[in-house]
């Protein structure tokens, strides 16, 4: 998993419509943050958004499969995160309304 500056800085100003973004680089990827929740990843300049449910289930019908993690030393294991619509990577308010959508999921969980 790698993950150049130049796309963190893209993933952050995509969301930038959230409020202040940030991302921070973590096991060879990064997280993106907004009001200081991680609801998206980075791997191999892919973005995943946080996402289970009705959000899950309607990720994957855009087509946008589960991110999964192999350890070197383990069986795979889908992370909880789906990649983040083709479509939306273009058209920041797009972006943000998935990320709004993965937001919510983060603060639920939070609580």
């Amino acid at each position: 998993m790698a993950v150049s500056q130049d796309f963190m800085d893209f993933a952050c100003e995509l969301f930038s419509g959230l409020g202040p973004t940030r991302a921070r680089r973590m096991f060879g990827g990064a997280g993106v943050y907004a009001h200081d929740l991680m609801f998206a990843l980075i791997a191999d300049d892919v973005i995943h958004i946080k996402a289970e449910g009705a959000l899950a289930e309607d990720l994957e019908a855009e087509g946008c499969g589960a991110f999964v993690f192999t350890p070197k030393s383990g069986e795979p294991a889908e992370m909880g995160y789906r990649r983040l619509p083709e479509a939306a990577l273009d058209e920041p308010e797009l972006a943000c309304e998935w990320g709004r959508r993965a937001l919510d999921l983060a603060l639920s969980k939070k609580r």
